[in-house]
């Protein structure tokens, strides 16, 4: 079955050239397959479009007409193509945005501004929670997660270290003690975090790839980094938080990062793509964006010694 896409496309040449063999040659097509087109086309709508002859090739009162909405169609789907082929080359439109609250705020909004300077055809809807959100049904273009992610159709793209660190307050320290190995937490209030699963609130994960685990417990449970920095800098008891939550405090002397005798585990942090043959400019551009500002030294690293929180 032929087309009517390509029924209208050599419709409208054959119309403009003047003949079926000048078409058939713009077109890179046999002039039998030309014939067809037209042939084609004239049956579906019930009408001829041509008067021919040996000498000339003539529109009808039905092919002028048919000619001008060709003529328009066609115009639209080029401009639709060009549009979605610039897309690919130059970032503009809105890029929808995903990222998790507390890395958000304190990472990816302050950087915003820089990217919008360096893309001004581009619009950013941020979506700051930290649910796992499905890119594909709720429409997100990139989301960036800190996470061991299981497989899947997404495309993941590595940006950056996230190192863990156990801290707490001097004062707590100063009435409880400071815990020195791993099995001395099982003494203290460890403020346990419950995203992305509850039961991760009592464990707390430590060496290269979090293949030790420690139970923990203790009288404070969130579903948000921010709340337990908080509890922990007013003395409440231990917290397990990421580097780039917790780095201003140790810099400033209002959390104290422990040594234990292995060090906290590392997460990935990474930028999530839905997979597909190329992702467009606007994504492109900002996870190499991203890429570039964190690394080979993220920012909140910045002035924090390595060995801090580790042994």
């Amino acid at each position: 079955m032929l087309d009517r896409f390509t029924g209208m496309l050599v419709f409208a040449r054959a119309a403009m050239l003047g003949s079926f063999s000048a078409a058939a040659r713009s077109l890179d097509l046999s002039q039998t397959m030309v014939t067809k087109h037209v042939g084609a086309t004239e049956e579906r709508l019930g009408v001829r479009l041509f008067h021919r002859s040996t000498r000339r090739l003539t529109l009808t009162e039905a092919g002028r007409h048919y000619l001008a909405s060709c003529e328009r169609i066609l115009a639209d789907i080029a401009e639709a193509e060009g549009s979605a082929r610039a897309d690919q080359i130059e970032p503009r439109g809105t890029l929808r945005l995903n990222v998790p609250l507390a890395f958000g705020v304190r990472q990816i909004a302050p950087a915003l501004a820089e990217f919008a300077r360096l893309h001004p055809a581009l619009t950013i809807d941020l979506g700051l929670n930290d649910r796992q959100v499905d890119l594909i049904d709720e429409g997100w273009d990139v989301a960036v997660r800190i996470a061991r992610l299981p497989e899947s159709s997404l495309v993941a793209r590595w940006l950056a270290p996230c190192r863990i660190v156990v801290c707490a307050a001097p004062a707590y320290l100063a009435t409880h003690g400071t815990p020195r190995k791993l099995a001395d937490l099982a003494a203290h209030n460890c403020l346990g975090y419950t995203l992305p699963d509850p039961a991760s609130a009592g464990r707390w994960r430590f060496g290269e790839n979090g293949e030790i685990v420690v139970p923990v417990s203790g009288n404070l449970r969130a579903s948000n980094g921010d709340a337990l920095l908080a509890a922990s800098l007013a003395g409440q008891g231990l917290a397990y938080q990421p580097t780039f939550l917790a780095a201003d405090a140790p810099r400033e002397g209002t959390l104290v990062a422990l040594r234990l005798e292995a060090p906290c585990q590392e997460l990935p942090i990474q930028a999530i793509m839905p997979s597909g043959r190329q992702a467009p400019a606007k994504v492109r551009a900002f996870v190499e964006f991203l890429a570039r500002r964190f690394r080979p030294d993220p920012p909140w690293e910045r002035g924090l010694a390595r060995d801090e929180g580790a042994a």
